[in-house]
This record gives C-alpha cells, structure tokens and sequence, in this order.
C-alpha cells in the first residue's frame, strides 16, 4: 500500500494513513488538574488538531489560536495558526496551521507544544504526544477517550476570572451569585465531564466555516 508518509518513531515505522496519534491537553494554571487525552488521525495538520482540542475541551472557537513549539519566549518559538493579514515588522511570523503537519513537530513520545486559545482571556494549553496506536476496527477518529473536569465558560476571565466565578457560584450570599448562575452554560458544572459525550467536528467544514464564507 502507498504510504502518504513514513516516520520512524523509536524504531516504529508511523503510517499517516492508518495510524493514530494519543495526544494529552492540560490547561495550565487550573488545580485539580483539566485534561483531555484525545486519539487524532496521524495524517492531522495543527488547524486539524485545533479542531480536535476545541470539542474535546469545550471551546467555542470564537476566538484566535496559536501554538508555540521550542524557544523560551513566544518571539523565538515556531508559531503555528492563522497568519494575520498584516504583518508589522516586529511581530513574529506564523505559520498557517493547515499546511503543517502535527508529525513533523511531534514526532517522538514526550514531544511537547504550547497552546494558546483567546489571547484576551489566556487559556494555555500543554500537549504532550503521549504515544503512536493503531485504528481499531470499527471505530471512527478523532476520538476523546480520558478527561477530566469541564471546561470553563467562554469570556469568564481567564484563570483568575474562573476562579473567582467558582468562589461566587459556590457563595450563595454573595451578590453576583444570582446573576452569574443565570449566565454560566445550562447544566454546567466544573466537575462534569465524560469522554463518550464528545463530538468532533469536521475540521474541513469548520475550516471552510472560518474563511471561505467569511468572505461573502
């Protein structure tokens, strides 16, 4: 059989067609620990992986996103996302996440990138490669198969505005709790969560969503 591409991977010979890559997502800066561990295509761009945290998170994607691999700063990092449409002469270049393949930067177990959702609010993200598995019959990719916690609502604040919704939603006497029960997400709890109710979007679709009919 053809293979689209082949990488060895300590002494494993990866098939981008019929492989799969376990990927860990921990949001930094929350405690007890939120985490995904999702099963993606290995064939996956990063806009495909993108795809693949939002829904396995709970992300609304109505904001930007960025990954950032190496460097000890965001200015010497390899950024990969939605390449603005104008570039200053001072801010780094980023990548368009679609071209790039996740293999060709996560390529061992233990591999690790950054990212980033909402810029305003600051949600950093590690994802770690956890491991290379075959497709089992019978089932369809991506696929969340671990987690823990229930992402936090959009536009909360970041990781101190979700603290402080928490203090306020567990405090019935304060003040904001009413009006702060009324606008968090129906049926949304900060310990709900369960890997079998996740659905996954078409990245394609989502990807021709963001561009192509936001240009009519």
């Amino acid at each position: 059989m053809y293979l689209v591409r082949i990488r060895s991977v300590f002494g494993m010979m990866i098939d981008k067609r019929r492989d799969l890559l376990k990927i860990r997502v921990e949001l930094m800066g929350i405690s007890p620990p939120l985490w995904r561990e999702i099963l993606v295509p290995a064939r996956y761009s990063f806009w495909d992986l993108h795809v693949a945290i939002q829904d396995a998170m709970g992300w609304l994607d109505y904001h930007l996103h960025e990954f950032r691999i190496g460097g000890s700063s965001r200015d010497d990092a390899l950024l990969i996302g939605i390449p603005p449409d104008e570039m200053w002469d001072d801010s780094p270049e980023v990548q368009p996440g679609w071209d790039i393949p996740v293999i060709d930067f996560l390529p061992e177990p233990g591999d690790r990138a950054e990212y980033e959702y909402d810029f305003g609010d600051g949600w950093v993200h590690e994802v770690t490669l956890l491991c290379v598995e075959p497709r089992e019959k019978g089932q369809r990719y991506p696929k969340c198969v671990a987690g823990k916690r229930a992402c936090p609502p959009e536009d909360c604040g970041g990781v101190h505005g979700y603290q402080s919704l928490l203090e306020i939603l567990f405090d019935p006497s304060h003040p904001e709790h009413e009006s702060l029960s009324h606008w968090i997400p129906r049926g949304w709890g900060p310990e709900l969560f369960k890997p079998e109710n996740v659905r996954f979007d078409n990245p394609l679709k989502r990807w021709e969503k963001a561009f192509t009919e936001a240009d009519r």
